[in-house]
């Protein structure tokens, strides 16, 4: 047969078209599996890290609600004690229905850890009402600390796999979409000797959002989330880049979490802090910086416990996050420096107001923290640095207050420090108070 030019092209045209199919077939199954891999990401790992942290958070609060229990004896923290163990057995549930790999057997035992725990608590409660507090904060002590340190064990051994499977199947995305670019770049090089205006549309078509895509695989793979690769576009590519959003969303909002916020209070940690001081430095508008510090709280998780103490930082946590709510200013900014420690950035006058308002409602608040004894007393007996046997103050707040508009302070340390010596000298007074270096220019 004859060559005809015509058979030539229609030859070529062929070549190019099966070459065009063959690039696209293989650019969608990879897509597909792309897809695929963010799928299970986003709906398998990163929904068993969320459901870990809640029932790792609904266990400290359980294992509150038992000590607080033995602690103040109160019928409606039984109550307590019990919701808790159903919202532990709720999330246990959704876990359940995942299809994360190895999780049955792993659910089985926290299940019957969970059981157990309410085994004991019934017991503890049986001992309690006969009397017998020595019995049961026995079977609490050992016990049912084993338990609950063995589900935790077991949770966050879950959640890790978890986290490690992001991992994995974020290097196989990487490894995957590099693969796919170079196949779809040479099949669409071999088409360019045929017809070049049909393999530039192929590769502008295929190609550039696939390398969209790839740098974007590497890039969140970096830990970058931030980079725009939005496509409008109604197939596999528009979906998976959807995809890829929801993702780094998530995924971002994970590793801020985990990075920076304080996992007792969920409020923003140290660098959220310093990069909030630094905009306001920047923009020259007048600001206070409020250090809020709790006085005597260290003789009183000695005594109280570390659970009970977790407590008390919540309840001052909700005390300045409804403070500032009610003030509904959206520029105002909540932080936890960690411990006892908490920052308030607000404009000047509102801030005093703020911590006026915390500092005359404080002890109202922080009294359901104390056995009655130690109510009617106002103190509490504790062991000092040394060891000693004294009397405590009940727990009071310190807030010191340090304003500025850009032009004293260089960067966030030297603010903060300026705070931290005035906050020092707050706590020589007595009880609850706040202070601004006004107040110190006076004296």
């Amino acid at each position: 047969m004859k060559l005809t030019i015509y058979r030539k092209l229609f030859l070529s045209y062929l070549a190019m078209a099966l070459l065009t199919v063959l690039a696209s077939a293989y650019a969608i199954y990879s897509l597909r599996q792309l897809n695929d891999l963010a799928y299970r990401i986003i709906n398998e790992d990163v929904a068993i890290v969320d459901v870990s942290k809640k029932l790792l958070d609904t266990l400290i609060a359980w294992e509150s609600a038992e000590k607080r229990y033995l602690i103040l004896r109160d019928s409606s923290i039984e109550e307590i004690f019990r919701s808790r163990s159903r919202e532990f057995a709720e999330g246990l549930s959704g876990l359940g229905k995942s299809h994360f790999p190895g999780v049955g057997p792993i659910l089985d035992r926290v299940s019957l850890l969970h059981k157990l725990y309410e085994e004991l608590f019934s017991q503890e409660a049986t001992l309690v009402r006969e009397n017998r507090l020595e019995e049961a904060r026995t079977i609490s002590e050992k016990m049912g600390r084993m338990a609950i340190d063995e589900i935790a064990l077991l949770i966050r051994g879950l959640q890790k796999r978890a986290e490690q499977d992001i991992d994995a199947r974020m290097n196989a995305i990487k490894e995957q979409g590099l693969s796919a670019s170079r196949m779809t770049v040479l099949l669409s090089l071999v088409s360019l000797a045929v017809a070049m205006l049909i393999v530039m549309l192929v590769t502008y078509n295929i190609s550039r959002p696939l390398r969209r895509l790839e740098k974007a695989t590497a890039l969140i793979a970096e830990g970058k989330f931030d980079y725009d690769f939005r496509l409008n576009r109604r197939d596999e590519i528009g979906s998976l880049s959807s995809a890829f959003v929801t993702m780094a969303q998530r995924l971002k909002l994970l590793e801020e979490r985990n990075l920076d916020a304080s996992p007792l209070t969920g409020l923003p940690g140290n660098r959220a802090i310093e990069q909030e001081i630094e905009k306001r430095l920047r923009t020259k508008k007048e600001f206070s910086l409020c250090h809020v510090d709790l006085d005597n709280f260290k003789p009183f998780v000695d005594k109280y416990g570390y659970a009970w103490g977790s407590e008390v930082i919540k309840e001052v946590a909700r005390m300045l996050d409804e403070s500032l709510k009610a003030k509904e200013d959206r520029n105002d900014f909540l932080g936890h420096i960690g411990g006892d420690d908490f920052v308030i950035i607000s404009a000047p006058l509102q801030a005093e107001r703020i911590c006026r308002e915390l500092v005359s409602g404080f002890e109202g608040r922080i009294q359901n923290f104390y056995t009655q004894q130690d109510r009617e007393h106002g103190f509490f007996i504790g062991l000092d640095r040394k060891g000693v046997q004294q009397k405590f103050p009940l727990i009071s707040v310190t807030i010191a207050i340090v304003t500025d508009d850009g032009t004293r302070f260089r960067n966030p340390l030297d603010m903060a420090e300026a705070a931290a010596q005035l906050k020092e000298y707050a706590k020589t007074l007595p009880g609850s108070n706040y202070v601004t270096e006004k107040d110190v220019q006076r004296t």
